[in-house]
Order: structure tokens, then C-alpha cells, then sequence
């Protein structure tokens, strides 16, 4: 009976533990990222953003996502690929509208994933 209890609160702390890293370890990357797009969206704004900029900022998503890919579904993870894909296009293009639009959306994702990995009530039941 006491290690029936002693086993059940060890798994307890066990899974508590993973999740509040995992949730850490997901908020503290896509903040990173979070950061790497404002700078992109001012730039797009002033329209002084090229290519380039767009393709760093997609290489540091491309890090990111190889250790993301553990933790978060892969429908998300592509969502940001195919945006940022279009707003590569989008700047090289000078389509400026355009690829705000789309940083706007990839900020929003930036902010709106971490979310669902909070240890929240609506997250739980």
C-alpha cells in the first residue's frame, strides 16, 4: 500500500516535471522566433526587406523546428513552413501588403501555439 502511494506520486512529479519543461522549452522558442519576426515585419513595413531577410529568418525556424518537432504537431509545423515560403516570394516580389499579411499571420501562430501547451485548466479537460 505505501509503495503503491509512493509510486503513484513519483509518477506524478515525473510527468509534472516533463510538462512544465516542455511547456518552458516551447514558450522560450517561439518567443525566440516571435523576435526574429518583429524585426522582419518592420522591415517588410519600411519595405527595405529582401529575400535574404526572409531566409534567415526561415533558416532560424528550420533550427527551431528540428527540436519542436518532439513536442508540437506536425500540421503546425507545416503551417509555418508554407507562410513563410509565401513571404519569400511575397518580398522578393515587392509585394508589400502581401507579405505583411502573412508575417501577421506568422506572428499570430508565434503567440497562439505556445498557448495550447500551457498547464491550463481549458487545456486539461
Amino acid at each position: 500500500m505505501v509503495k503503491t502511494i509512493i509510486s503513484s506520486i513519483a509518477v506524478a512529479v515525473i510527468v509534472l516535471t516533463f510538462a512544465l519543461f516542455e511547456q518552458w522549452f516551447i514558450t522560450k522558442n517561439f518567443n525566440e522566433f516571435n523576435d526574429v519576426l518583429a524585426v522582419l515585419y518592420q522591415k517588410i513595413e519600411d519595405e527595405s526587406a529582401t529575400e535574404e531577410d526572409v531566409y534567415a529568418v526561415q533558416d532560424n525556424w528550420l533550427k527551431k523546428k528540428k527540436s519542436l518537432h518532439a513536442f508540437i504537431p506536425h500540421n503546425d509545423i507545416k503551417e509555418i513552413d508554407l507562410w513563410l515560403a509565401e513571404s519569400v516570394t511575397l518580398v522578393g516580389d515587392e509585394k508589400w501588403e502581401d507579405a505583411i499579411s502573412k508575417v501577421e499571420v506568422l506572428i499570430e501562430l508565434s503567440e497562439q501555439i505556445p498557448k495550447t501547451f500551457t498547464l491550463s485548466f481549458e487545456n486539461i479537460f
